[in-house]
């Protein structure tokens, strides 16, 4: 009877060291799975800091509005690219506690909304250079077949750029506009007064011979009397609003070549009209964009 007992003890002993030895390996992997599981959170963290490092970054150089559409559309790739990346960690994810889950999606929330925000900017420029594209269709189809050496229009960082020749417009130290300026410029002003969004810009510029007339200082007077003429011609003449308006003189200082020979000195004497959106409404472009994005979110 008594060595039965002991046996039986001795099983119990056994039965118990054993069942202890199968709780601690459970524990050791469960803890092991929750390091796993925080070190990927952790990961997750490190990304997202480094997301919202980029989209600051890009903040600032949409506020400039200097970046081209091509570099925000690289942007915009870049952190979907980033976003997909973290996603795919969640899928791979196990299980995470309640608080962890609920931080990652958090995190996760914040990502959607910068990408919101940027994909709402990157439209915004998207309509404001189908809007320059628009105005100049506009200004060709409007200007017929002039001498391409007389007026020029161009894009540069989606403003528009309509570049007049001294020749054409102007007698020699004069601001006296020509009847062929007028035409031209009656031209230019139905499609001014067709966009009454857009503001304008008249400049002046010259070529590095000083004037030699009584009436002009220097040439700074000169280019700046000539772009008020046009500024003025534009206004009583073809009723563009003088709101929108602005005439400023740059005399020799910003030549397009070298004024080494007559015929060079002949190109950089020149009237620019610089006709750009105004900037609230641009701004409006985005706000709607923001708000737009806002919705979809709901």
């Amino acid at each position: 009877m008594q060595r039965t007992t002991a046996t039986i003890t001795s099983l119990a002993l056994v039965t118990l060291l054993v069942s202890s030895c199968v709780s601690k390996k459970k524990y050791v992997a469960i803890q092991a799975s929750n390091e796993t599981l925080h070190a990927k959170l952790d990961e997750c963290n490190r990304a997202l800091e480094t997301c919202n490092g980029k989209v600051s970054v890009l903040d600032a150089r949409i506020a400039g509005l200097e970046n081209t559409n091509q570099h925000l559309k690289d942007q915009v790739n870049e952190l979907s690219s980033t976003n997909a990346n973290l996603l795919n960690s969640v899928g791979q994810m196990a299980t995470l506690t309640k608080q962890e889950a609920a931080n990652l999606e958090r995190s996760l929330e914040q990502i959607r909304e910068q990408d919101l925000r940027i994909r709402s900017l990157h439209d915004a420029l998207t309509k404001k250079d189908s809007v320059t594209l628009a105005l100049v269709v506009s200004l060709k189809s409007s200007l017929g077949n002039l001498n391409d050496t007389d007026v020029v229009v161009n894009v540069e960082k989606s403003v528009v750029f309509i570049s007049l020749s001294d020749k054409m417009l102007f007698g020699s130290g004069s601001t006296q506009l020509s009847p062929r300026a007028r035409e031209v410029l009656a031209k230019v002003a139905t499609v001014l007064n067709e966009k009454p969004e857009m503001e304008v810009l008249v400049e002046g510029h010259t070529d590095n011979v000083p004037i030699a007339r009584d009436c002009f200082k220097d040439n700074w007077d000169l280019s700046t009397s000539r772009a008020v003429a046009i500024a003025r011609v534009l206004q009583t003449d073809y009723k563009v609003d003088p709101a929108r308006i602005t005439a400023g003189g740059r005399s020799e200082y910003v030549p397009l070549v070298a004024n080494d020979s007559a015929e060079n000195r002949s190109v950089n004497r020149r009237i620019r009209i610089v006709i750009l959106p105004k900037l609230d409404q641009f701004y409006g472009m985005i706000e709607d964009g923001l708000k737009k994005a806002g919705e979809m979110k709901k």
